[in-house]
């Protein structure tokens, strides 16, 4: 049974670091904390998230991810790292295992901010994904293994004045969080403005 939600539209997050050595210890894992700290200056919503730091194993990760999605409830899943091209690089792999919807836009818009910092970008292999069940339906998107460029895909490039001049992942994510049935996301638009359609924008309250 999916649990209850501790507010309407409280969003639940599931947030997994993929990295081999962060796992066994060998070295402190940056992606969580950089994904927490992040979701705590973008999201007005109230939040919770369920975080795992796992191994880069195709099987380990598609099982977190069922686990998030269908037994914990998340309506979002974001992880960090392995989808290069090394061998051991299978996140793509085990996201797309246990996908029932491709979302090819969210990792085009990734790599087209990301080559406007480094050209490396076009090796990036990121992949988003819809994972419905008979109870439960959640987008599970992959970000880049470092904090700098998980911050710059979520948020976009901006220019000198501070204005957006490429959109970042997270202002669609709000509305495709409402299209799969999901909570209503609100975000604090100075780090990333949500767009919704005039139609499906709920009017402020009293």
């Amino acid at each position: 049974m999916i649990p209850k939600r501790n507010h309407p539209d409280e969003l639940i997050v599931g947030l997994v670091s993929i990295s081999d050595r962060a796992s066994q210890g060998v070295y402190e894992d940056k992606g969580l904390p950089a994904l927490q700290a992040w979701l705590g200056e973008a999201l007005e919503s109230p939040w919770r998230a369920e975080t795992r730091l796992i191994q880069d194993d195709a099987a380990t990760i598609s099982a977190t991810l069922v686990e998030l999605v269908d037994t914990f409830g998340c309506d979002l899943v974001l992880t960090t790292g392995g989808t290069g091209p090394a061998r051991r690089d299978v996140t793509p792999e085990a996201t797309l295992a246990v996908a029932t919807k491709e979302m090819p836009g969210f990792g085009e818009q990734m790599r087209q901010i990301s080559l406007n910092f480094v050209p490396t970008a076009i090796l990036s292999r990121q992949v988003a994904v819809i994972r419905e069940t008979n109870d439960h339906t959640a987008l599970v998107i992959n970000l880049p293994g470092q904090p700098k460029s998980i911050r710059e895909t979520l948020e976009g490039v901006k220019d000198a004045e501070g204005k957006t001049a490429v959109p970042g992942i997270f202002a669609a994510v709000p509305y495709c969080i409402d299209l799969i049935g999901g909570p209503y996301i609100e975000t604090q638009a100075e780090v990333v403005a949500a767009f919704r359609p005039k139609s499906a924008i709920r009017p402020p309250k009293d």
